[in-house]
């Protein structure tokens, strides 16, 4: 099964999200591929500041995720993601996007894609792709994969706090599925978010 999965990188929980999809794809017959959206675009026009951005700094780390894949490929863009999140989400660090495209194996010089708007049409092109499934009411991350009759399922999230391993993420996955197909389902929420953990 061909899974999308529209990510901002700088989101903690989408990294966890992200991260429960890896733990998937190891234990059902599963293939990712990486897309980027942007909470900065989200977000525009809005009277409040629901990410507390108000230097534009979110709009960096997917300018750099939209060169790398327009660069290098998906396998690049998801190498890049997988070093942002273990710098960013699990060491806290503020790392420097050089940084981070190095320890990914690439050309420290796509950092310089995070102060210009040369990427931005790309990330919105994305974006919009990944919002026109489920509407503008969502945040990140957005997954869609295949359904029933070839009816494509998408939803947003799920929203975790802690990274399902092995089995259990895809007993996760087995029970996302069959409430995401539900052509009448809109919502299901739990308990209040925890703060985001990292470890196994």
């Amino acid at each position: 099964m061909q899974v999308d999965f529209w990510f901002d990188p700088s989101c903690p929980y989408t990294w966890i999200t992200s991260r429960w999809m890896v733990e998937v794809a190891a234990v059902r017959p599963v293939t990712i591929r990486w897309r980027i959206m942007s909470l900065s675009v989200l977000n525009e026009g809005r009277p409040d500041d629901p990410e507390g951005d108000p230097e534009g700094y979110l709009w960096g780390p997917v300018r750099v995720c939209a060169a790398v894949e327009r660069r290098y490929g998906p396998a690049a863009l998801d190498r890049f993601f997988a070093a942002y999140g273990v710098r960013v989400h699990e060491r806290g660090e503020w790392a420097d996007p050089a940084d981070i495209l190095a320890d990914a194996g690439l050309s420290p010089e796509l950092a310089a894609a995070a102060g210009s708007t040369e990427y931005d049409a790309a990330v919105r092109e994305s974006h919009e792709r990944g919002i026109s499934l489920v509407g503008r009411h969502v945040g990140t991350p957005i997954i869609a994969a295949g359904g029933p009759g070839g009816r494509r399922i998408a939803f947003f999230g799920p929203v975790i706090s802690r990274i399902p391993r092995g089995e259990r993420a895809g007993r996760l996955w087995d029970g996302v599925l069959l409430v995401a197909g539900e052509p009448a389902f809109h919502e299901l929420k739990g308990r209040p978010h925890e703060e985001p953990g990292f470890g196994h």
